[in-house]
């Protein structure tokens, strides 16, 4: 049993292309933001006057968010089989953390404007003009615009700071990746399209990712004559 070990991990050994969770990530969450933002104003204040007409866009951008989650999570699973034995449990702490943490912040601000469009289409009378429809409106703006913003600025920092420390990226990637971490800490709560820093830095990280996994030469393990399958 002892000898059929490197056998097992190397069957567990993360596949070269599952760097392409990250840019699946990418494009499905551009693409949500992408008919978000052209359907909402990012004003709290909005009257909210673009539910009548853009609420199927809406809708169709919240159904991309779950899949986008799915590949993020398998995208951080890429970049820490990328790190293997060279991961500092501080960073990579700071890093699995803020991650999961974005994540949840993401889901958490799709399911407010989820049920928003919910009772909207339940009860259209009256519901633009309820106290529930402003809060719920200002929590939306406020986990997405700040919190998720912050939590996406910290996983780029903290990613950034592994790369320059290992290596497992090149340095001007990890540079771009500082001063874009910069620009969504300091940037103001309602800044339209800032938020598209962040996957477009990953659908970076994760297409250089892909083409080096895919130049590297693939390892292959046989078993020795003395090794069996029992």
């Amino acid at each position: 049993m002892k000898q059929e070990a490197p056998l097992i991990r190397a069957q567990l050994k993360t596949p070269r292309a599952a760097a392409v969770a990250g840019i699946l990530f990418s494009v499905l969450l551009i693409a949500g933001l992408l008919l978000f933002q052209l359907s909402v104003r990012a004003d709290p204040l909005e009257t909210g006057a673009l539910l009548r007409t853009s609420s199927n866009k809406i809708a169709l951008a919240l159904n991309l968010v779950p899949f986008a989650g799915i590949s993020f999570l398998w995208f951080i699973g890429v970049l820490r089989d990328r790190l293997g034995e060279l991961e500092d449990r501080f960073f990579a702490t700071v890093f699995l953390g803020s991650g999961l943490l974005f994540l949840a912040l993401l889901f958490a601000s799709a399911a407010v404007a989820g049920g928003i469009i919910i009772a909207y289409a339940d009860r259209r009378e009256g519901l633009l003009d309820s106290a529930t429809f402003t809060f719920a409106r200002a929590v939306f703006h406020e986990i997405m615009n700040l919190y998720a913003v912050k939590m996406a600025a910290v996983f780029m920092i903290s990613t950034s700071t592994i790369a320059v420390r290992t290596g497992f990226t090149p340095r001007w990637i990890a540079c771009l990746g500082f001063a874009c971490a910069l620009l969504l800490l300091l940037s103001g709560r309602y800044i339209d399209w800032i938020f598209m820093v962040f996957p477009l830095w990953v659908l970076l990280i994760s297409i250089y990712i892909l083409i080096d996994n895919l130049r590297r030469p693939s390892q292959t393990v046989v078993a020795s004559p003395g090794q069996t399958s029992s």
